[in-house]
C-alpha cells in the first residue's frame, strides 16, 4: 500500500511527477523518542536563549545595530570575523564527520526542517487525528467539523510560525525591545519584514511542502552520496531475510511456507515522513529518521520474529552477514579517524584562542591631512587617530603611550575610560626632536595598558614620516 489518499493520474508527456500527499502515520519506539529529545533540547535553546539575561543584557544577541555580537561574557566585533570562519569550519567537518560514520544523522534528528515537520505533524495529529482519520477528513465534503478541525489546525500552525518569527528576529535586536515595539505598532520596517518573512517561510517549510523540501530543494539530499561508503551506517532493509515477503498467521513457520520475515504490511511505508519504502533501497530521498525501524521492530513482535529486519547497519555488513564487533569496526576506519583528527585540532585551536583572546583592541589610523609638520621646540609632529575597544562587560581606565625613535613623546590623552563593550576614537600628536632623525619613515609603537590590570597591555605599529 501507498501512503497516499488517492492515486493522481499521471500525465504521460509530464516530465514531473503529480505530487502525492503523504500522510506519515504516528510511530512509537528507541528512534521516536530521539528525535522528539532533540525536538525538546533545539527547541528549548531556540526559544529560550533569546529571554536569557545576562549582565543586564540578553546573553546571545548578533546586535546588527550595534555591529557587536554578545555571547555570554564575549562580545565579538566586526573585525573578529576570524572567529565565525572558524565556526563554520568545525560546522562543515562535523557534517562530514557524522555522514561519513552514520548517514544522515543531521537530517533525521536536528534539521529545522525535521524537527518543525515534526512539531507541525504533531498540531495536525492533535486536530485531524491520526493518519486513518486526516485521509478520510480531506476526502470529506466541507461542514462545520471539518472547519473546525481545518481551521484549529491552521489556527495553531499560523501561531507557533508567528512567535518562531519572533523568537529568530530577538536574536539580532534585543527580544524585549522587539515585543514592546510589536504591542505598541513601532516596530521598525526591518524588523517587521523579518518577522513575517520568517513565519511564512516556517509555515510554508513545514506545514505546506514537508518532504519536497527535502526531496527537491536541500542540495544536501543530493550531495550526501558522494559522503557514503560500504562501510557507512545507514538505514538497511536486510533483504536475504525479509524475502520472499507475503502475509502469514502469527506464529507460523514463515520458512515452511517459502517467506520470508517480511509480512508486507507496509507499515515502514506509512510511517517515513518522505513516502519511500526503505525496502527498495538506499535512496536520496531517505532523511535517516529511523521511524521505519521503529515500526518494523513493533510488527516484528506481534509476528515472533527477531527484531533488525531493518536497522542501522552497512552494505558491506549485510552483504557478509557481519556482526556488530565487525561493523564497529568497520566504521572506526582511516577516513573517520583523519576527520575526527582534524576536527579536534581545530576545536582545540578554537578553543585556545578564545581563551588567550586580548579584551581590547587598538587600530591607528594615521591623519592623510597631515603627513608631518614642523613645530616650534625643533619637533616632527604626526597625528594619529587612536580608536580603542573594550571588548569586556566592565568599563576600564587605559594608558597610552608611545615608543620609538630617541626623544619620542605623545601630547594628546595619555589616560581615558573606555565603556563596557564601546569603542572610543581619540586624536593624539606624537613629536620626535628633529635633531638626529633622518628624513623618511620610521616606526613607532603605541602602547595601550589597562590600569586595573597592568599585565593586559598592548601594541600596535605606526609609521613616522620626517620631512
Amino acid at each position: 500500500m501507498t501512503e497516499t489518499a488517492e492515486q493522481p493520474s499521471k500525465d504521460k508527456d509530464s516530465l514531473y511527477e503529480v505530487r502525492q500527499k503523504v500522510y506519515p502515520r504516528a510511530v512509537s519506539g528507541v528512534f521516536a523518542r530521539w528525535r522528539w529529545g532533540m525536538v525538546w533540547l533545539t527547541q528549548l535553546v531556540f526559544y529560550g536563549m533569546c529571554w536569557l539575561p545576562w549582565n543586564g543584557r540578553q546573553a546571545f544577541l548578533l546586535h546588527l545595530a550595534e555591529r557587536k555580537f554578545y555571547i555570554f561574557g564575549w562580545v565579538f566585533w566586526p573585525q573578529d570575523v576570524f572567529y565565525l570562519s572558524v565556526i563554520l569550519i568545525i560546522s562543515a567537518y562535523s557534517l562530514f564527520l557524522f555522514t561519513a560514520a552514520a548517514g544522515r544523522l543531521w537530517c533525521g534528528y536536528a534539521c529545522p526542517q525535521t524537527v518543525y515537520t515534526e512539531i507541525f505533524l504533531w498540531i495536525e495529529q492533535k486536530f485531524e487525528g491520526d493518519r486513518g482519520k486526516r485521509m478520510k477528513l480531506d476526502g470529506q465534503k466541507f461542514s462545520l467539523q471539518k472547519l473546525w478541525r481545518k481551521g484549529g489546525k491552521y489556527v495553531a500552525w499560523i501561531a507557533l510560525s508567528a512567535w518562531t518569527g519572533i523568537s529568530f528576529v530577538g536574536y539580532f535586536t534585543p527580544i524585549r525591545e522587539l515585543l514592546a515595539d510589536l504591542i505598541q505598532f513601532s516596530v521598525s520596517g526591518w524588523a517587521l519584514f523579518w518577522i513575517l518573512f520568517y513565519s511564512a517561510f516556517t509555515y510554508l517549510m513545514a506545514g505546506v511542502m514537508r518532504e519536497q523540501v527535502c526531496k527537491y530543494m536541500c542540495p544536501y539530499a543530493r550531495f550526501q552520496g558522494v559522503m557514503f561508503d560500504p562501510d557507512t551506517l545507514v538505514i538497511t532493509y536486510d533483504e536475504a531475510r525479509g524475502e520472499p515477503r507475503g502475509s502469514r498467521r502469527k506464529g507460523s513457520d514463515p520458512k515452511a511456507q517459502g517467506l520470508g520475515d517480511c509480512v508486507d504490511c507496509g507499515i515502514c511505508v506509512q510511517v517515513c515522513p518522505t513516502g519511500i519504502d526503505i525496502r527498495k533501497g538506499l535512496q536520496y530521498e531517505c532523511i535517516g529518521c529511523a521511524a521505519c525501524i521503529d515500526a518494523c521492530d513493533q510488527v516484528m513482535d506481534k509476528v515472533g520474529s527477531p527484531r533488525g529486519l531493518i536497522r542501522y547497519s552497512t552494505e558491506n555488513a549485510i552483504k557478509q552477514h557481519w556482526g556488530r564487533a565487525d561493523i564497529v569496526r568497520h566504521v572506526l576506519r582511516p577516513r573517520i579517524l583523519i576527520y575526527s583528527a582534524a576536527l579536534c585540532v581545530i576545536c582545540i585551536a578554537f578553543v585556545w584562542a578564545l581563551a588567550t583572546r586580548t579584551p581590547l583592541r587598538l587600530d591607528v589610523i594615521k591623519d592623510r591631512s597631515i603627513i608631518t609638520r614642523e613645530i616650534e621646540g625643533g619637533l616632527i609632529e604626526n597625528v594619529y587617530v587612536l580608536n580603542l575597544m573594550n571588548m569586556s562587560e566592565a568599563p576600564r581606565v587605559l594608558t597610552i603611550g608611545v615608543s620609538g625613535p630617541e626623544g619620542v613623546r605623545l601630547d594628546g590623552a595619555g589616560t581615558l575610560q573606555v565603556e563596557a563593550a564601546q569603542n572610543r576614537s581619540v586624536p593624539v600628536r606624537v613629536r620626535v626632536p628633529a635633531d638626529g632623525l633622518s628624513k623618511g619613515s620610521h616606526s613607532v609603537f603605541f602602547i595601550v595598558t589597562a590600569a586595573d590590570d597592568p599585565s593586559l597591555e598592548i601594541r600596535e605599529k605606526a609609521v613616522f614620516i620626517a620631512p
